[in-house]
Formats: structure tokens, sequence, C-alpha cells
């Protein structure tokens, strides 16, 4: 049929694009809308004679027809708009940050069961580095003087496995002392305890502990300098050696995990015990 100034044409072109289908399926509602509204509020219609809609009798042959052509098209680009959706959701766009939450599992994730990371490879320890470096964006501006750094702590990563434990934990320590527990417990206002709890040969049970002052240098870096450690090991319990100094950076803190950053740049990663 024909397109004149008289009356809507319905017939679909091949090469019509969903935009002009959603607009002629549009104007086909208007038009089918009106015609219903007529046969309602006149007996006998005379739309036929009215002169925007000459002719709409022929809307009884094509309207059908190039109907179900235009809600196909309705439905395929609804079906587009829910896919696309459906990825922005699962695939969110390259350039966002990811929220702390996210990093925080992300570490924990990398550095769980690893004894500490001592099963890591070197570039598992790159990956909980750059995880550790994200994190640090978000920390807040005092670290230091932040409540949340009270209370007790699992140490549950070292970059370098000797910087808690000392020689307990080295490589010829391990073979030895099995680690049970390093918990780091840290009350108010400035006193730090230390323990590592261990297994000789794995029957006879025994622990390490140090305690220290706490002294804040400045926003980010902590000084604690530590009283000779005391060792328990079956009915022994004694003290040896002497004080000991260590410098910590605190790179990140929340109510999960805490992140610090030696003197010599081992890495650590601190998990609140519940």
């Amino acid at each position: 049929m024909a397109t004149s100034s008289s009356h809507f044409s319905f017939l679909s072109k091949p090469e019509e694009t969903e935009a002009e289908a959603l607009f002629h399926l549009f104007s086909a509602m208007v038009a089918y809308s009106l015609t219903l509204s007529s046969s309602f509020t006149q007996p006998n219609p005379s739309i036929h004679g009215s002169k925007p809609f000459n002719n709409l009798s022929s809307l009884n042959f094509s309207f059908p027809l190039k109907l179900n052509y235009q809600v196909q098209v309705l439905q395929r680009y609804q079906t587009l708009r829910i896919a696309a959706t459906s990825v922005s959701i699962s695939n969110p766009p390259l350039g966002i940050d990811p929220r702390p939450d996210d990093l925080v599992s992300s570490i924990l994730s990398k550095v769980t069961q690893t004894d500490r990371g001592v099963s890591l490879t070197k570039e598992q320890h790159q990956e909980v580095a750059q995880v550790a470096d994200e994190l640090q964006r978000y920390c807040v501006d005092e670290p230091v003087n932040c409540p949340l750094i009270f209370g007790e702590w699992d140490v549950v990563y070292c970059s370098n496995p000797t910087s808690p434990g000392g020689g307990y934990r080295s490589a010829f320590g391990r073979l030895f002392f099995k680690t049970k527990e390093m918990i780091q417990t840290v009350e108010a206002p400035d006193t730090i305890r230390n323990r590592v709890s261990f297994s000789v040969f794995g029957f006879l049970d025994g622990e390490v502990s140090l305690k220290g002052k706490l002294k804040a240098l400045d926003k980010q870096w902590i000084q604690v300098i530590f009283e000779p450690p005391e060792l328990k090991v079956g009915a022994l319990d004694f003290q040896y050696g002497g004080e000991s100094e260590v410098k910590l950076k605190i790179t990140y803190i929340d109510d999960k995990v805490r992140l610090g950053k030696g003197s010599r740049g081992s890495l650590f990663v601190f998990q609140r015990r519940r």
C-alpha cells in the first residue's frame, strides 16, 4: 500500500531500523486507540469521513500484520536492553576502583592457609603486595591515633617469614617448631604483647612472649621497645636475651584487618580476633 498524506501506511520496509519500527508502532497504537474510542462514543462511527484520518478503514486489513511485526521488534529491543543491563552489572566497566571491603576479602583469601605466607610463591607475594598497595589508598589520616588499633590480632601474613618469631620461624626453626598461633595484643594506652605458640617435634607445647611499650613517632609510624623475651616449654619458664626495638608503619586499618610495613620493608597482615 502506498503512503499518502490522507492515511498511514503500516507495511514495513526491509531496511527499516528498530527506532523507525518503534515509532510506527507507537503511531499505530494511537490510531487504533482513537478508532476504539470512536466506536464507544458514537453510535454510528463517522471517523472515515474525518479529515485527519481519511481512509482509516484500511487499518482493519493491514494493522494486525504490522502490529505483530512491531511487537516482535519491541520484544527484541527489550531483550537487548535487559541483556546489556545484565552485562553491565556482572562486569563493571574498567576504571572503577574496587571497594575497600572487596580488597580486604581479596588479601585475606590470598594469605589464608599459607602458614602466614611461607608457602606462597614469589608471584603470589607480589599479588598480596599489590592488594596492600591498593588498600593503602583508603587508610585513615592518622592510623596511629585510630581506636581500632586496640584489641587482639592474629598475624596471618608476613612477606619475610623470620620477621615475626625470629629464629623460631626460620627455615631451620620450622623443622622443630610448628607454629600454632601468632598473636599481637595492643592494650590502651601504650602496651603491646606478642605471643608465638608452637609445638616442639609435634608433642611438646611451648610459647615465646614479648611485652613492649608503644610510642607514636608520627601519624603512621610507631616504635616499640620490647623487654627480653620469655620462653615457656613444658615446665620450663625463663627469660633470655636483651631488649629489642622495632618500627612499624600502619598502612591500613579497619574493624577486620590491619596492615603494616616494617622499617626494612616487610609487609604484615593482621586479622582481628573475634
